[in-house]
């Protein structure tokens, strides 16, 4: 059963002009959501910075009637409805000025696990994928949450790979919890839900879904957590706003380097050379710089090295050009080393199995 409270912070929401900021003012110097709905204009338009454009909807029955609509559509669908003076509201959203009032949620906030926000292009390359596979199977058993959008490319594979390595996993809808986009992530959404993950939604049942609902999602992976994490975009890609709210709520913000010919490194690449993200160097020192701590396991795993015999020249040649690149293809390697391909696979299996490097989806290679 949903407080009455609720009730008339749906309605005011409702209302032309009064977005997060004004709606909290109101109910700060009123003292409640019903006492704002039930005061004179007059009273309202005594507050500093509210006027007659801010006030004109307070009060109209049909904004009421649609917010009793939403609370037994609420009720009906187990969906949460989360304020911000509640215990699992999340803090860190607490301290942004145009945080959502209230939220509406399915599944478990994690409000105990910290907060790691993460971003990318919708056209996620190997290389983008395999930096989110790494750094999730380090995070493995740290009490940690990861926060994404659910969109495809970066966020698909954020929420993915968490799900793989049993970290709960949040995703923020640009659309209310009625709807889930894109379609082909009803099933992931549904994974989320059933691993200690949520979705969450600032948006009402009836709002319609809008490009400015997007922007406005980014402001809330942003100021969800204390760190925010850029993977690949390009220079106009929509997590650069998400990068720009985490700038105005002093985030810490990191991004991914990459090759200048790479179309979706360009804009991390442009992120970190005007200071407005660090560039990430290495995985452990990213994780250090997050805060997190490790758990040591309790039987490490020994990873012998084999040696490789010197004699072996075309070993020691292929292993040479891996090293120098991000991540190598089959093909590149043939054309460095004028192998043919029947040759150069039995000599990358063996540098695979003596655990000198990986083998990527692809026919990529890189250092291991």
């Amino acid at each position: 059963m949903f407080s009455e409270e609720y009730l008339y912070i749906l309605a005011l929401k409702q209302c032309k002009n009064i977005g997060n900021s004004n709606l909290r003012k109101l109910i700060k110097n009123i003292g409640s959501a019903k006492k704002v709905w039930e005061s004179s204009q007059k009273n309202l338009q005594s507050i500093f910075g509210i006027g007659k454009n801010i006030t004109r909807d307070i009060g109209k029955k049909e904004f009421l009637i649609a917010a009793e609509k939403e609370i037994k559509f609420c009720e009906k669908h187990d969906i949460k409805i989360v304020s911000q003076n509640e215990d699992s509201y999340p803090r860190q959203l607490l301290n942004c000025d145009d945080a959502p009032v209230i939220l509406f949620c399915k599944g478990n906030l994690n409000s105990d696990h910290n907060p790691v926000s993460i971003v990318g292009t919708r056209k996620l390359t190997s290389y983008g994928k395999q930096f989110i596979q790494d750094l999730l199977s380090e995070l493995t058993n740290t009490k940690i949450c990861t926060i994404s959008g659910l969109a495809l490319g970066a966020d698909t594979c954020v929420h993915e790979e968490s799900l793989k390595n049993e970290i709960p996993t949040i995703a923020v809808l640009a659309q209310s919890l009625k709807t889930i986009y894109p379609s082909s992530n009803k099933n992931l959404a549904k994974r989320i839900l059933d691993n200690n993950g949520a979705l969450i939604s600032e948006y009402t049942s009836f709002d319609n879904i809008s490009r400015e609902n997007f922007l406005q999602r980014n402001r809330i992976i942003a100021g969800f957590a204390p760190h925010l994490i850029v993977v690949e975009t390009a220079y106009g890609g929509g997590s650069m706003t998400t990068v720009n709210y985490a700038n105005g709520y002093n985030r810490d913000v990191f991004a991914l380097p990459g090759k200048i010919t790479d179309q979706y490194s360009q804009g991390c690449n442009q992120l970190i050379a005007i200071n407005k993200a660090e560039a990430i160097v290495d995985i452990k020192t990213l994780i250090q710089n997050l805060n997190i701590t490790i758990q040591p396991e309790l039987f490490p795993k020994e990873e012998p090295m084999i040696k490789l015999d010197p004699d072996k020249k075309e070993h020691q040649l292929i292993l040479g050009i891996i090293t120098q690149e991000k991540s190598i293809s089959l093909d590149e390697i043939a054309d460095k080393t004028n192998i043919l391909h029947h040759k150069l696979l039995p000599i990358l299996l063996d540098l695979e199995i003596y655990g000198y490097i990986k083998c990527l989806s692809g026919r990529l290679y890189q250092i291991n």
